[in-house]
């Protein structure tokens, strides 16, 4: 794949994430996809999403910075939401809340294996 192949991938997968439509993953994430070195499986990897969702109804995924060099893509991702309960094990409790975080990914055969979140 190419840089720009992967970029479209992956602003494809943002978009899958924030539709919350879990029957598209399987486009963006391998069946045998690795969560931070543990394998989780495709079933795995939408359940943590699904969690994620129901603890953080407002989730959303933003982009702020992309670089794709294959078969890498590297991200920062920003968050602006409300949890439910806890984040990161703190009582947070309807707050509001914002943070980023840096992912990497490794990329398979067109279909993305987080190795990071």
């Amino acid at each position: 794949m190419t840089p720009l192949d992967l970029t479209g991938l992956y602003h494809g997968y943002i978009d899958c994430l924030n539709r919350r439509d879990w029957d598209d993953l399987p486009r963006f994430v391998a069946e045998d996809v690795r969560y931070n070195g543990a394998l989780l499986g495709l079933g795995g990897y939408r359940a943590m999403l699904v969690a994620d969702v129901r603890a953080i109804p407002d989730l959303r995924f933003t982009l702020l910075q992309l670089v794709c060099e294959p078969p890498v893509v590297a991200v920062r991702l920003g968050f602006d939401c409300t949890p439910t309960g806890l984040l990161f094990g703190l009582p947070v409790n309807g707050r509001r809340v914002q943070f980023s975080e840096n992912v990497f990914y490794d990329i398979a055969g067109g279909a993305s294996a987080p190795s990071g979140r």
